[in-house]
């Protein structure tokens, strides 16, 4: 019976630890990573660093005022919120 209750703590160590290391070790690693992910551009140019970008980030677009794309027509997003859902490239 002991070696039961040995072998199930075992099994059960295992999947604990088996579980952190496919997650990346902590939840507050994960959190830290999106909020300075979220922070930064994550491209070049106008496209991407104006307050108004195309969500597809065509060439020419990006602009300070809201707007369509000049080049998809699609209508422009305010950069932070595009950028604050985790969005990357």
């Amino acid at each position: 019976m002991n070696a039961l209750k040995s072998l199930g703590f075992l099994t059960l160590l295992f999947s604990l630890g088996l579980f952190f290391t496919a997650c990346g070790g902590s939840a507050s690693e994960g959190a830290n990573k999106e909020t300075t992910e979220a922070a930064a551009p994550h491209g070049e140019g106008k496209a991407y660093t104006a307050a108004y970008v195309c969500p597809m980030h065509c060439e020419g677009s990006g602009s300070d005022t809201a707007g369509k794309c000049p080049t998809c027509s699609m209508d422009y997003v305010a950069n932070a919120e595009h950028a604050k859902d985790g969005h990357t490239h």
